[in-house]
């Protein structure tokens, strides 16, 4: 009885770590296929005239997504089942190869960036009350800073990198969008739907190319 009071007692401390959920990885994606990715969607933004000029390609072993954008707005989605209570941080492999010249996310007219990732979680009305979370490399804000979207109040962004330091390097982030979510927005982070890349340079009028790697939600 001794022994199977102390097993019980024990057991919690035995618990595994969860692992981790692959959102995507590009190894089912035939090299060299263009547009729209196998099990991704488009996501269109008013008046953003995508292209998507993206490409997988394999770059310094990391099979990627490249994404290419000049004067135009394109973005994918990818539909995801994620418990951010266990596998909070998001973490994914990226190659800033280009900014948009001229662009600043602070300013309207000129409010482009480079490829970024998002977490979105819907809410009806959409236009009006979904709420994403961006990450972003921007070439001046600070690291860590936050920038609402000048044109929706449904955005906001997150400087994930900031500056020329590692810029057309290989680099892996990690995030933890459940502590992001409960800083911006001031509750618990509900599921999120869906995780989605995009390129946006028709403000601008210039280009701009990254290339994103794995995409995972890890444990803290």
């Amino acid at each position: 009885m001794l022994v199977g009071l102390a097993a019980a007692t024990l057991w919690p401390r035995l618990a595994v770590a969860a692992g981790p959920i692959v959102v995507e990885d590009w190894g089912s994606q035939p090299l060299g296929a263009r547009g729209v990715p196998q099990g991704w969607r488009s996501y269109e933004t008013p008046g953003g005239h995508p292209k998507y000029d993206f490409t997988i390609v394999e770059d310094g072993g990391h099979r990627a997504l490249e994404l290419k954008s000049d004067d135009d707005h394109s973005t994918v989605a990818k539909e995801l089942d994620v418990d951010l209570g266990v596998t909070p941080v998001l973490e994914w492999a990226w190659r800033v190869i280009s900014h948009p010249a001229g662009a600043d996310l602070t300013k309207r007219a000129t409010s482009d960036v480079t490829g970024h990732i998002f977490v979105v979680w819907p809410r009806f009305p959409a236009v009006l009350r979904s709420r994403l979370i961006g990450y972003i490399w921007d070439p001046a804000l600070p690291v860590g800073s936050t920038v609402k979207s000048q044109k929706t109040g449904t955005v906001s962004f997150v400087v994930a990198r900031s500056g020329p330091q590692g810029f057309g390097e290989w680099s892996i982030e990690r995030h933890d969008v459940a502590a992001d979510y409960k800083r911006i927005y001031g509750e618990t982070a509900p599921k999120p739907d869906a995780v989605a890349l995009s390129i946006d340079t028709n403000d601008t009028r210039a280009s701009a190319v990254a290339r994103f790697g794995r995409i995972a939600f890890v444990a803290r």
